[in-house]
């Protein structure tokens, strides 16, 4: 089984992976090994850099009892000199487990075509469901399950549409606020729709905010966007878009991270004792250690 998109689970699946991460955390906190993977190798291509992503798969592959290989862009020509489909049959030979953080979906629709050991999607420029698994995880600690309203604030992105899904797969109540030109595409609205129920979408960020319980927002920019940035800045900082303590209130704050602190939000938001950003991030090693253990 891969794991390209969150709704590669279904509702069952997803709790399951959830639960698994749950009782994971529990007893590493404990101190608690757990042996999952043990003798096994998981297989990290990295073309887009990221802290998050590396450091928690691969102690997630170390406290699991396993090991974990990066491999970056000199490592590695994805698709470049080798075709995608024969890097995933060598892959295979060697690991138990591929993780690929990418720019272009396909590659990981094809790389789990041909790979004889799951494919785990770290980020590709239009999904990423292992964030969704912390967000969800984050959420159900917070809530005791999914009973909240959260208002997604910003661009209608990766993270932001990999969300959707996830928030129609547990039937969260999700609204979605975007400036016109950036919402979430189409196809996957429908997708949500098929799931569950859609979410809400406005161009009004403050309508967004009202009633809602957490405010979930992400860069402006995403990597591969920079030449759009002055364009970009302008279109949220003028609608009004920033992430400020007068929204936050006594909300919670979540973020993908990383934030760029005074575009999106601000940094006495960040600061707040309201911002679970630091949840999150600690939950993406859980959730994928969750995920491993489910595909293995």
């Amino acid at each position: 089984m891969n794991f390209l998109n969150i709704d590669d689970l279904t509702r069952e699946q997803l709790d399951e992976v959830l639960t698994r991460a749950v009782d994971l955390k529990e007893r590493h906190a404990r101190g608690k090994t757990a042996e999952a993977m043990d003798g096994k190798s998981l297989g990290m291509i990295f073309e887009k850099p990221s802290t998050r992503t590396r450091v928690s798969f691969e102690t997630g592959a170390t406290q699991l009892g396993g090991h974990a290989v990066f491999l970056g862009p000199d490592d590695i020509h994805l698709g470049h000199g080798e075709p995608v489909k024969d890097t995933a049959r060598a892959l295979s030979r060697y690991v138990d487990v591929i993780m690929a953080r990418v720019f272009d979906h396909e590659d990981v629709v094809e790389l789990g075509e041909y790979a004889e050991v799951p494919v785990v999607n770290g980020l590709t420029d239009d999904a990423h469901p292992c964030q969704t698994l912390a967000d969800l995880l984050t959420i159900r600690e917070r809530f005791d399950g999914f009973d909240a309203r959260v208002a997604w604030i910003g661009d209608g992105n990766n993270v932001c549409q990999s969300f959707v899904l996830g928030a129609a797969l547990v039937g969260l109540d999700l609204v979605v606020a975007t400036p016109e030109e950036y919402d979430v595409d189409d196809e996957v609205l429908e997708r949500a729709a098929e799931l569950g129920e859609p979410p809400e979408t406005t161009t009004d960020p403050e309508e967004a905010v009202d009633g809602a319980d957490i405010i979930y927002t992400d860069v402006w920019v995403s990597m591969g966007e920079e030449s759009e940035r002055a364009e970009k800045l302008e279109t949220f900082s003028q609608g009004g878009f920033q992430i400020t303590e007068a929204w936050l209130d006594d909300r919670l704050l979540m973020h993908c991270l990383p934030a760029h602190r005074g575009e999106e939000v601000t940094d006495a938001v960040m600061e707040s004792d309201n911002a679970i950003v630091w949840d999150q991030a600690e939950n993406r090693l859980h959730a994928q250690k969750g995920l491993l253990t489910y595909l293995l």
